[in-house]
This record gives structure tokens, sequence and C-alpha cells, in this order.
């Protein structure tokens, strides 16, 4: 025994030599480079914080830069510029024109200028002028002689039957208008469609996350098992069996997560053309910023007593026939103004300046003339033809707003049915995924004690993660029923429109 302690004693010397000799090493070469830099803890920059992807995020960004909002707002743009165009109608009118005989037997010379503005009432309007002469004119051309200083007259025109409560140019202002609102009406449907459907990709998105997260799980599962099963085999506890059935296992698992993985790109594919960056770009949502589950809140409660009604009385799609039904109300209108005889009225009055011109004593008065014209249509072809069009028309929209207001409730009712079964499916699942982790657990615990077999945990274990994943889809199906809901009330507030204003370019 004496002999066996020394033998012991000096293998430990030598293992130990070597070591306080490299220990030596070491102090003498720290001791030769100085002592090590000492690192501020304070100095260290933080990771930065990466915070998920939320419902609110989606609908702004697309609220604000995506394409078809856009490109609806730009046709609003082209409907005021139409408005702009129609004023111009009324604005009022400066010519001038004159002429200077260079030759000829008669050397008579004039210039004139003349301001109109037309009446938005009465289809009529005010004119003034100015205008001044000098030498002789032939007696053809009596009408240019004024007096030393000039000649002014101002008059006015009135439209008594034809023209007189509507003509093209009121038609054309009126119609810019109505364009102007269904332009409007135009973008609120645009808008609400699209956050309507990047809802939909968005909870597309977070269950195929949440589905490839699971079989994550699942498969980390069997990956640890694994080690546990080798060392059972070598000590004999556990058949050489189970690992062939774990690698199995393995396998069946692995495929899931990459058909998982190639669905939540697909999916994130999807969202990213809704979700962009400042510049209107396209932004891919990184995996990091999936939701937690505790971050998929409960839906506000919706009421349906009435929401019918109400939702028939602000949908877009309605309210753009209903403008589409006044257009051509005006356009009727207009028509039958065509079928009126034209009386139109008259009134003007001259006054000349300065002394008596070249024209004689005739020419240097001062008149106040009444006048007017009447032109009677006889056939009125024209003008009946354009009624039978425009009233046809009128129809034609009637009925279909009589069929998109049906096809709307019935749409409206399918929702509120979809939304109903949805949540309770959410809640059955929910109530699933509870009762299939009891499951798992007792099973995973039996397995670790040796009294269950590896085919019925994996069972249970893959029971438990089909239950999350229907209870994700469910939550998918029903968050998108919501949003279904909501663009079909056009709830603004909750597709996040309220206060959106889309990015403008010129």
């Amino acid at each position: 025994m004496q002999a066996r302690a020394s033998s012991l004693c000096l293998l430990a010397f030598l293992c130990a030599a070597p070591l306080t000799v490299l220990g030596q090493a070491v102090g003498e070469l720290a001791a030769e480079q100085g002592p090590p830099p000492v690192t501020q803890v304070s100095e260290q920059v933080p990771e930065r914080v990466i915070e998920p992807l939320l419902p609110d995020e989606v609908l702004a960004s697309s609220a604000q830069h995506f394409p078809g909002i856009l490109k609806s707002l730009a046709e609003q743009r082209v409907a005021l510029g139409k408005a702009v165009e129609a004023e111009g109608a009324f604005d009022t009118v400066f010519n001038s024109e004159g002429f200077n005989r260079l030759n000829g037997f008669f050397d008579g010379r004039v210039a004139g200028a003349e301001l109109t503005r037309p009446f938005r009432e009465f289809g009529g309007e005010l004119y003034g002028g100015y205008s001044i002469s000098r030498d002789e004119f032939p007696i053809y051309e009596d009408q240019y002689f004024t007096s030393t200083d000039g000649t002014v007259k101002v008059g006015a025109l009135f439209s008594l039957l034809r023209d007189r409560a509507i003509d093209a140019r009121r038609a054309g202002l009126v119609d810019a208008r109505l364009q102007i609102q269904a332009a409007e009406l135009e973008l609120t449907l645009t808008r609400v469609g699209v956050q309507q459907r990047a809802l939909s990709a968005y909870w597309r998105w977070v269950a195929a996350g949440r589905k490839l997260r699971i079989y994550d799980e699942l498969l980390r599962l069997a990956i640890d098992r694994e080690s546990g099963l080798e060392r059972q085999v070598q000590d004999g506890s556990r058949a050489r069996i189970f690992l062939t059935e774990n690698a199995q296992n393995l396998v069946r698992r692995r495929t899931l997560v990459v058909s998982a993985q190639r669905n939540f790109r697909a999916a994130a594919f999807e969202l990213s053309f809704y979700l962009r960056d400042p510049s209107g770009e396209i932004s891919l949502p990184p995996a990091a910023r999936l939701p937690a589950p505790e971050q998929i809140s409960e839906m506000p409660a919706v009421t349906s007593g009435g929401i019918i009604q109400q939702s028939l009385a602000r949908r877009p799609e309605l309210l753009i026939i209903d403008t589409a039904l006044q257009r051509a109300q005006q356009r009727i209108a207009l028509s039958e103004n065509e079928l009126k005889p034209r009386l139109d009225l008259n009134f003007e009055y001259a006054y000349g300046l300065g002394d008596q011109g070249d024209g004689g004593p005739s020419k240097d008065s001062e008149d106040f003339i009444v006048g007017f014209t009447v032109e009677v249509p006889l056939e009125r072809r024209f003008a009946k033809g354009r009624i039978a069009q425009e009233r046809a028309r009128r129809n034609a929209l009637e009925f279909e707003r009589q069929q998109v207001e049906d096809q709307i409730e019935l749409e409206l009712q399918n929702i509120l049915l979809d939304l109903d079964v949805a949540q309770e499916l959410s809640r059955l699942a929910g109530q699933e995924v509870e009762q299939a982790d009891i499951m798992r657990d007792a099973e995973q615990q039996r397995f670790a004690q040796g009294a269950s077999d590896f085919f019925l945990v994996n069972l249970r274990e893959e029971a438990a993660a089909d239950a999350l994943i229907r209870y994700y889809a469910a939550i998918r199906e029903a968050r998108i029923a919501r949003a279904n809901y909501d663009a079909a009330t056009v709830n603004l507030g909750q597709l996040g429109l309220e206060d959106a204003t889309p990015a403008q370019s010129e």
C-alpha cells in the first residue's frame, strides 16, 4: 500500500510540474507586455431591440405608400384639374381689334377693345367696350365711326327660355364637381380594399410564422431526445430500434420545418407588397419581428344590429353609382334644354365721348338699345335622340345600383356569419390546445419514467403541435373575417384610414 501511495504521489508531481512551468512562462510574458486593457462597461453599445411588427404599422405603411392608393390620389387630382378647367368657361375675356388702311380711296382707321363676363344665371353675359376711329369709311363700314374721343358701350344678354336654367357651361361645371366627388369615392374604395388585403396578408404571415416556430420546437425536442436515447441504448435500457424510430421522426419533422419555412417566406413576400419603407419600396419583414403569442390580442367586439342599413348608406360602390346617376340626370336636363326655343334679350347702352366725329351727328349720340333673338327648332330630332340615350343610361345605372345593393347585403350577411363562426372556432381551438398540452406533458412524464413508449410520446407531442397550429389558423381566419367586416362596413378607424395622409408626389 505504501508503494502504491508513493507511485501516485510521484505521478501527481510529474503531471503538475509542466503546468507549473507553463504558469510561470505565462506570468513572465504578461509582465513583459504590461497589464491588459480595461474595458469600460458603459462604453459597450447595447444590442438594438427589434420591435415586433403589429397591424397598425402595416396599415400606416400601406395607407401612405401603396401605389394603388397613390394612383387613385393622382386621379383625384385629375378631377380637380377638370373642375378648374370647367370654371374657365366663366372667365372674363378681353379682346381687341383694329385696322388701318394704308392706301385706297378711303383712309379710315379704327381700334377697339371689349371685356366680356359670362353670368352663372340666365345663361347670359355682361360686356363693355371702347372704340375710336379716324378719317373716312365707306358706307358699308359706317358702324366704325365714333366721336372724336371714342365711343363706350355696355350691355347685357339674357336667355329667357333655352339656356335659362341650364346650359353647356353650367352643366360642365356641375359635372366636373360630380367627377371630383366620384374620384374621392374611388379613392376611399381603393384605400379600404388595400387595407383589407394588407390585414389579410399580415395575419397569414403571423399564422405561418407561428407554425414555423411550432415545427422548430418539435424538431428541437427530437434532437434533444436523440442524445438521451443514445445513452440509454449504450447502457442497455432501450433497444436500438428506438434510435431508428427517432431518426425517422427527425426526418419527418425536418420536412415539416422546411415546408413551413417556404410558406413563411411566401407569406413574407406577400406582406412586403403592403409593408413599405419611407421611400415607397417594398420591405420584407424579418422573422425576428414576428409578434409573440401574447401580442395577438383579442378582437374588439362587433355589433350586428342595424349594421346592414348603416353600411349601405356609406358604401363607396353605391355612392359612386349615385354620383353617376346625378351626372346622367344633368345630361338629360341639358338635352331637354335643347328642345326649348331660344329667346334671348339684349340690352345695350352706347355713349360718344368728345365732339362730333367724321360720321356726322348720327354717330355722336347717346343710344339705348333693346334687342332680341328667337330661334325655334322644328323637328328637334337631335335633342330627342340624346334624351332617349341618356334616359336609357340612367335606367341601366338604376338597375346596376339595385344589383350592387343586393350583392352588398348578401356579402354583409355572409361576413357576419363568417365572423361569428371564426370567433367560435378560435375559442374551441384554444380549448383543444389546453387539453392537448395536458396530454403531451403527462405522456412526456410517463416516458421519462419508463412507463410509456416512444410512439405514444411522439404522437402526443405532434397532436399538441397540430392543435396549436389549428389555433393560430383559427385566429388567422377570425382576424381576416374581422378585416372583411371592417372593409364591408367602411370602418375607417379600424382600417387605419381615419387620419391617414398618403404620400403625394407631383
